[in-house]
């Protein structure tokens, strides 16, 4: 028994990938380590994002507001705590993807994966996290469907020592987002657990691509399109899998998906950073009219962008005490630009409407906006 395939080059592909490598060009430019006071409030709204989106193709919904909480270890009282232990086992896998993707002695193995697996579902001991599945299973696809017949439980360990080889040194000429890909579709349809299978292959891709050095793993993981497009995620791997583990068919149909979601993901991204842009110098704007220091840009463009800011937030990204962030806060709580919400520990601080409004207005009349729409449409086109 094989692994698929990697599908043979073909123009259209490579054409697609010249543009997605622009795309990625540009974003590695303004998210790299020569960051932007506004890079660490998006690379927390994306892994926030790619932990909602994974873990909700699984069945476990939280909002985003809610997971960018407990991946900082918090505990918001909306989201049940079985998916909290679910997104922030998911954070720390994750975490561990960031560790990896740079260091030089690292080495794809089939005890990588198993760790992988383990940190991804260790909150749930029925997977029995980082131990290989015992006897056969079925994936079903939904009412009315045939089910996946993955390998034999007996053929795992060969196959996952030749998926961590092939990651390791097979077709390494290939694009980084082809082998990411195939990664993915070798790993889920292999389904060595008992759960978190597709998890942890979202997790592999993401891995595959962070070592490549261009972003870091929050930033190419494509796990938001995935969860907004999950019927054509399911349907694709279907079409590709067909009704048993079979490698000689056509890895095409996927490797097209995961450069649409890729291209996707990157457009995104790039309108991230537009309006990123935009967005601080409006706050600058204010804080400059206001007189306030210019570390409350950095409490404004947080609250702005969507996400709750508490009193250790802000204290770590604006490097102040305690004391000082709380008197911060305050004032912009009463100069009308923040509201507090919660008590005691569980404080936090959001956009008011007005403020809300006022960057709003200032958005719609920028000329930023209309150059971010006018590529919109011609990337539809």
């Amino acid at each position: 028994m094989a692994l698929y395939a990697v599908p043979p080059k073909s123009q259209p592909l490579e054409r697609r990938l010249t543009e997605l490598d622009r795309l990625r060009s540009y974003l590695a430019r303004q998210l790299g380590e020569s960051a932007q006071p506004w890079t660490g409030a998006l690379r927390r709204l994306a892994a926030a994002e790619a932990a909602v989106a994974s873990t909700s193709i699984e069945g476990y919904g939280a909002s985003v507001e809610d997971a960018v909480e407990i991946l900082a270890g918090g505990h918001p009282a909306q989201t049940p705590a079985d998916t909290q232990r679910i997104i922030a086992a998911y954070g720390q896998a994750m975490d561990r993807v960031a560790t990896l993707a740079d260091d030089r002695h690292f080495e794809w193995t089939r005890q990588t994966l198993l760790e992988l697996h383990f940190l991804v579902c260790h909150p749930q001991p029925e997977a029995k996290p980082g131990r290989l599945r015992d006897g056969a299973v079925y994936v079903t696809r939904g009412p009315g469907r045939d089910p996946f017949r993955p390998p034999d439980a007996a053929d795992l360990p060969h196959l996952l020592d030749e998926l961590a080889g092939w990651l390791q040194a097979g077709d390494v000429s290939r694009h980084p987002v082809i082998r990411a890909a195939m990664g993915h579709l070798n790993l889920v349809s292999i389904h060595p657990f008992r759960d978190g299978n597709g998890r942890l292959a979202r997790i592999v891709q993401s891995l595959v691509l962070a070592r490549e050095g261009i972003l870091r793993p929050e930033f190419v993981s494509i796990e938001p399109y995935l969860g907004s497009h999950t019927r054509e995620y399911y349907a694709v791997l279907e079409r590709t899998q067909g009704p048993a583990y079979d490698p000689d068919r056509d890895g095409g149909p996927w490797i097209e998906f995961c450069i649409d979601a890729h291209l996707s993901q990157a457009t995104e991204r790039r309108r991230w950073v537009l309006t990123a842009y935009a967005r601080h110098d409006f706050c600058v704007r204010i804080a400059a009219a206001a007189g306030y220091p210019e570390r409350f840009v950095i409490a404004l463009d947080q609250a702005l962008l969507g996400l709750p800011l508490t009193n250790a937030e802000y204290r770590r990204e604006a490097s102040v005490a305690s004391p000082t962030a709380v008197q911060d806060l305050q004032r912009l709580r009463r100069d009308g630009r923040l509201e507090q919400q919660g008590a005691g520990r569980s404080v936090r601080y959001v956009a008011t409407p007005g403020l809300r409004q006022e960057w709003s207005s200032s958005w719609e009349s920028s000329q930023v906006k209309a150059a971010v729409d006018i590529e919109e449409e011609s990337v539809k086109a």
